[in-house]
Formats: C-alpha cells, structure tokens, sequence
C-alpha cells in the first residue's frame, strides 16, 4: 500500500511538472499573449427589439412601426452610431421588429426570441398591457433593459416589481379624471352606464372609476363584465336604456365597440355622451364603426401634432413630425407617433450615457434618465415609471381628413391648446 501511494505521488508530481514546463515554454514562445488585452469579438450593429401589434385588434395601435421608429434610428446611424467603450468604435443601430399578433401569448413568445435567438441588447414594449407586461415579464426573466411606452401604469405594475423594465404611461386614476372633466363640460343626468370588457385593463379600470365618479356627483350603472368577442349586448343595453342614462363609458377593443355601438343605435339608446377608451384612438378604427357612428364619440389623447414638446433627436416639435409622417405614408397621424419617437429618444439617450452595452450599467443609465422628448419629460420615479399626462379629445366629421380630433378639455395638461368647437352631444341623442 505504501508503494503504491508513493507512485502515485510521483506520477502527479511529473504531470505537475510537465504542465507547468508547457505553460512556461509557452510563456517563452509567445510573450505578448500574456500583455495582450483581450479582444472582444466584432459587432456589426446594437440591437434593439421591438414587439409590436401589426396585426389584430390592437394593429391600430401598431400602425407607424416600424417606420417612425426606423426614422429616428437613421438620424444616428448617419453620425455613425452609438460610441461603445468597450469596442471603442461607434456602433450603428438595428432594429428587430417582431408582430406580437395582438396576443399575450405571442407577444411573450416574440420577446423570448429577439432575446435568446436574436440575442438583442436592449428591448423596446408598446401599446396596451396585452404587449407590454408579457413583454416585461420576459425582460425580467432574462434580465434585458427594456424600455415600456403606451400603456396604462396601473396594470402594468401588477406584473411588478421591476428591475429591468422602466415605463411610461397614463396613470387610470388620470385617466379617469379626464373623462370626468369632459362629461362636466355639458349638462347632463349625471347617470354613467359602463360598457367595460373583461381584459386587464377594461376590468381594473372600471373597478378605479366608480368611486371616482360617485365622488365627483355621478351615479353609476354597472352591467358587469364580458368577454372579449362578445357579439350581442341587448341585455346590457336594455339595461342601460332602462336606468336613463345620459352617458356611457367604458373600454373596449374596436371591434367589441363597433359592435355594441352600432347594436344601441339600432335599439334606439343614443346616450348624450360617449365616452371610449382604447376602442376610438384612432382615425381608421373610428371610420370602421360605419355610418358615421364615430361622430361626438369622446376620448383620451396621449399626443397629438399640437402637443407643444420636441425631440431630443431631431429638435422638431410634434407638428412637424406629424407633417413628416404624412409626407412619407400619405397617412393621417395618429396618437401613437409621439410615443414610438419617445421609445427611441430614451434608448439612445441611455447608449449615449452609458457607452456600453453591459447590461448592468445601460439598466442604470434607463433608470437615470432625465429627458425632454416629443411626449414631454421623461424621469422614472421609484417603481420605474413615467406618468404620462392626458388631454381629452372628441371626434368629428374633418375637413382636411374624414376624421378630425377636438381637443375639448386639458386639466391635465394647459400647456395643450384646446380647439375652437366646443364639446357637443352625440348626434341622435335624447
């Protein structure tokens, strides 16, 4: 037994010795490779992904991307990119967008895939919770700096809380308010019907406004919840029409409401006042409500050509982004622009900070923004949002486009011009 552990000993020490011959022969050889720095493997573009609804229900809201986003990346790709230390190079951007289909499901599997296969630097999420908080919550998972615009703050933080993700979005208790503030332009019952559906934020926003409305002197009728797809509303409409309401409020997809409103024309329940979240934002889908059904229709606006505020790219104010939309698409602009500019504006600001791609610190550079941009300042508080303010607005037969918005009231924000007309009722109406 003792021979057999003092071979042993031996035959470690000579491979011991053997290694450690072979380090230094090439330690000999080749000198430099010990004081080289290491190299880091070359990189064409940073990435940035971008899950977005093109298609669905929610394509209103997708409409623009990735065109307006691509237009603010091209205004730095020509200086050519972003200076990344660790490169010690300028490094143009890319974007990856990929159509979420106005599904939770695809939306969360679209992000999966720009992180593990694309292998993308820094995420972009916008437009309602059914993007953004899958979306987020894959960002989380993997550990991504994501960038989140368009959404309600309320539902979004209920995927909290967050360390990668930072967000910017209305807050539904402001959101309430506005539509509060306009139904206070016009003399009414004071009696609300609610039409709200059963997704996330159709659901937690109507829980949120019925106080709110009592509060302010409203009495409210509520139905209940119902699915989305819904294809017959005569019972609640009955019901409201029953109650003697002067306005109805809720938040639907387009098509839901499409149906609903159409249904409570043909039923002979015309409310004084319409008030839509989600559903009217914008031009294309009110047009599809059919036999001008989207005139008086009242909503909120996140941006429009007459907000007063400038990029931090281009130093152009939101009518001549809006005028450059046109220009390129001869498309009517809509809500959405201002935000998918802003998206870009807070993703370069932080590159430009933090010089690097490490995760860690570009995290930080996000979350110390402190930025003017085409939707106003941008500053993240303690749970990682921006609250973004609102204005509200109503839609009319236009001029210069089949469908024009009226800013009627802008508590919120002063610094908005309202329009000349004042609010009206809704055509029809009793």
């Amino acid at each position: 037994m003792g021979k057999s552990k003092t071979k042993k000993a031996i035959s470690l020490l000579i491979v011991l010795v053997l290694v450690l011959g072979m380090v230094a022969l090439v330690g000999c050889s080749k000198p430099a490779a010990t004081t080289a720095p290491e190299q880091k493997e070359e990189k064409e573009f940073i990435l940035i992904g971008r899950v977005n609804p093109t298609t669905g229900p929610l394509a209103g809201f997708g409409a623009g991307t990735p065109t307006v986003e691509e237009m603010a990346i091209e205004k730095i790709n020509a200086d050519g990119g972003i200076y990344i230390k660790e490169y010690d190079k300028k490094i143009p951007l890319k974007l990856i967008a990929v159509d979420s289909e106005s599904n939770p499901t695809k939306a969360s599997e679209a992000a999966t895939k720009l992180v593990l296969q694309d292998k993308v630097d820094l995420l972009i999420t916008a437009h309602t919770p059914d993007t953004t908080v899958p979306v987020s919550a894959v960002a989380e998972r993997y550990q991504i700096p994501t960038i989140s615009v368009d959404s309600p703050v309320d539902v979004w933080l209920t995927g909290g809380p967050y360390t990668w993700v930072f967000h910017t979005g209305f807050v539904v208790e402001s959101l309430n308010s506005v539509f509060m503030d306009m139904w206070d332009l016009v003399d009414t019952n004071k009696k609300v019907g609610f039409l709200f559906g059963s997704d996330p934020d159709g659901a937690y926003i109507s829980e949120v406004i019925k106080p709110m409305a009592e509060k302010r002197g409203y009495t409210c009728i509520d139905p209940g919840r119902f699915p989305q797809g819904t294809k017959d509303y005569t019972t609640i409409i009955n019901q409201l029409k029953n109650e003697g309401v002067d306005i109805v409020t809720g938040n639907m997809i387009t098509p839901d409401f499409a149906t609903a409103w159409q249904q409570m024309h043909q039923q002979g329940f015309v409310p004084k006042v319409m008030t839509m979240g989600k559903a009217p934002l914008f031009p294309t889908d009110v047009d599809s409500f059919g036999n001008d059904l989207g005139e008086g229709v009242t909503t909120e606006v996140w941006w429009s050509e007459n907000h007063p505020y400038k990029s931090s790219l281009t130093g152009h104010g939101a009518l001549e982004l809006a005028k450059w939309w046109t220009d390129t698409t001869q498309k009517q602009p809509s809500a959405v622009l201002g935000y998918k500019h802003a998206a870009i504006e807070i993703a370069v600001d932080a590159l430009n900070r933090a010089q690097t791609l490490d995760k860690d610190q570009l995290r930080e550079a996000i979350k110390a923004t402190d930025l003017d941009t085409i939707i106003g300042h941008i500053q993240y508080n303690d749970e990682n949002y921006c609250e973004a303010m609102l204005v509200g607005g109503q839609w009319t037969k236009g001029e210069t486009w089949p469908w024009e918005m009226n800013i009627i009231s802008n508590k919120q924000a002063p610094e908005v011009p309202l329009s000349q007309d004042s609010m009206f009722f809704v055509p029809g109406s009793k």
